[in-house]
């Protein structure tokens, strides 16, 4: 038997990850079974609205629809916990944080028609801010899944009061609702408008409107 004494030691393999990017890593379905039986029901569907689920234009149809749904509903399989990872930071400051016209799309719950439009996000620090790119995440989580607006905007502003502690924290959201525009009454012009305050935001009506304003200030018509 031979010693392996003088022998060197063998060099450890490099193993080669792919690291997928954090959007691509949260957004996919977590199987595929799934897709297949969303996509086996959207051909029923075609051929009892009285289309031939066969024809040219509609044989990949039901599948795509389907990868389509499970991306728009993706904030089901999304933790928030993961998405904002180490992106909150200890810092002093104790003024306003703004991000405004965030774009917004989500899927009503009644008619499973889209609504968009944008969100304005602020909150007053305490003791900790969180990177800006992760208030857009946190609202994906929540948007992209059957929702309300009126139940979207308040989780947005608890999540944010959750992770942060922060002294104050406002939400408002404008958006248009297909289900009211292309269906139903169908006013084309109507424009949803809701709001989440908390804390300093709620209590102090100086703080709600100096947030209420900057929101307003140089707003394009919409």
């Amino acid at each position: 038997m031979k010693s392996a004494k003088g022998k060197k030691p063998k060099k450890p393999v490099a193993r080669e990850y792919l690291i997928p990017d954090l959007d691509d890593m949260l957004l996919s379905p977590p199987d595929g079974e799934i897709v297949e039986a969303l996509a086996e029901h959207y051909a029923d569907i075609l051929s009892l609205i009285g289309e031939d689920r066969g024809r040219e234009g509609l044989k990949r149809t039901p599948r795509r629809v389907a990868e389509s749904l499970r991306f728009l509903t993706a904030g089901y399989f999304q933790d928030v916990d993961q998405v904002v990872g180490d992106g909150i930071f200890e810092d002093p400051c104790d003024e306003m944080v703004l991000v405004r016209d965030i774009e917004m799309y989500s899927l009503c719950e009644h008619h499973l028609l889209p609504f968009y439009g944008r969100c304005h996000v602020a909150y007053i620090p305490n003791g900790r801010i969180i990177g800006l790119s992760k208030l857009p995440r946190i609202i994906d989580i929540y948007a992209r899944r059957l929702q309300v607006q009126e139940r979207l905007t308040n989780q947005i502003a608890d999540t944010i009061e959750s992770i942060l502690k922060p002294k104050g924290v406002g939400v408002v959201i404008e958006a248009y609702h297909l289900c009211m525009m292309m269906r139903g009454v169908q006013k084309q012009n109507s424009k949803t408008v809701t709001s989440a305050m908390r804390g300093g935001f709620k209590r102090f009506s100086k703080t709600r409107m100096e947030f209420l304003s900057l929101i307003s200030l140089g707003t394009e018509n919409f």
